[in-house]
């Protein structure tokens, strides 16, 4: 990546959302839990700790300052978001749903620990970013709290991330027109990347309005981000992406990419950056990480 405020913010980000991160998975237990088993939790490490972009918490730590939220007032939400996202790549990696065996350039959880090590480490991710977002030490008041701990199980669950990901395994078996295509991966994809920036914009108590106008910047984004991996997806290498690629064409799935050709997404990916350029236009120059953000998703190269 080349050195832009883009880039200085999301290292700056990705150290910080780290730190927090080996803080809250550490092996003490808290007030109300009686021990954290070793294995459990070093299996949880291996599947959060590998490095990564930490695209979609950087996401909600730069909404959050974009409405002028204190320094650290996002971080539960932001990390209960990466714990969500852990999870599901840790659970995607299964043999009985995407099978991989490399994720980040290392061993996926099940291949480094077990499969039951695997589901529990996922699990117990999901049910702890619940807790990171509704603890009463966080420091956010009640109603917020709340509010976050509903949009994120909306965004995880049957109507967002997880049912995207089982119309994704059924795409497989009867092959999605291009709305159908769009929805799953609204879902599977996009709906974290929403919640990332309305959560940043709740948390440093935007108005509805503002609210409302990340949410539509992150469902762009989300839409972006997703075209953009299955265009990596045939232009790639393994070991540029740190995980296998062609498996949508060896699957029999079909993509935007492969309905309409790589020529055509790239000019959507285009249409998308300028859609999500404009709703930041009323921010101004205060706007210009997060909009430099959605020409990364466009452009990223692994």
């Amino acid at each position: 990546m080349s050195d832009t405020s883009f880039t200085r913010a999301l290292t700056a980000r990705a150290a910080e959302i780290e730190t927090y991160l080996e803080q809250v998975l550490g092996s003490v237990a808290l007030p109300g839990e009686t021990m954290r088993p070793e294995r459990l939790m070093a299996a949880i490490r291996h599947g959060v700790l590998n490095g990564g972009k930490r695209f979609r918490p950087f996401l909600v730590l730069e909404t959050a300052r974009l409405f002028g939220a204190a320094e650290g007032q996002a971080l539960p939400a932001a990390a209960a978001l990466e714990c969500v996202h852990c999870y599901s790549l840790i659970h995607d990696d299964l043999p009985a749903m995407d099978d991989d065996d490399m994720r980040r350039g290392q061993p996926t959880v099940h291949r480094a620990y077990d499969e039951a090590a695997a589901i529990l480490a996922g699990d117990s991710l999901l049910t702890f970013a619940f807790d990171l977002v509704s603890g009463r030490d966080n420091g956010l008041p009640g109603d917020i709290r709340a509010e976050l701990a509903n949009r994120l199980a909306r965004a995880a669950g049957f109507g967002g991330m997880a049912g995207g990901q089982a119309l994704d395994l059924a795409a497989a078996e009867q092959k999605p027109d291009a709305d159908g295509i769009v929805t799953l991966q609204a879902m599977k994809t996009g709906a974290l990347i929403r919640f990332a920036c309305e959560a940043g914009a709740l948390v440093a108590g935007a108005g509805d309005e503002d609210v409302a106008r990340m949410r539509s910047f992150g469902e762009i984004i989300g839409l972006a981000f997703q075209l953009a991996d299955d265009l990596l997806d045939v232009t790639q290498t393994p070991t540029a992406m740190g995980k296998a690629t062609g498996k949508d064409a060896d699957a029999g799935k079909a993509t935007l990419v492969s309905l309409r050709g790589e020529d055509w997404a790239r000019g959507e990916l285009g249409r998308l950056v300028g859609s999500a350029e404009a709703l930041l236009a009323p921010f101004g120059a205060k706007g210009t990480v997060l909009a430099e953000a959605a020409r990364f998703v466009a452009d990223r190269q692994s």
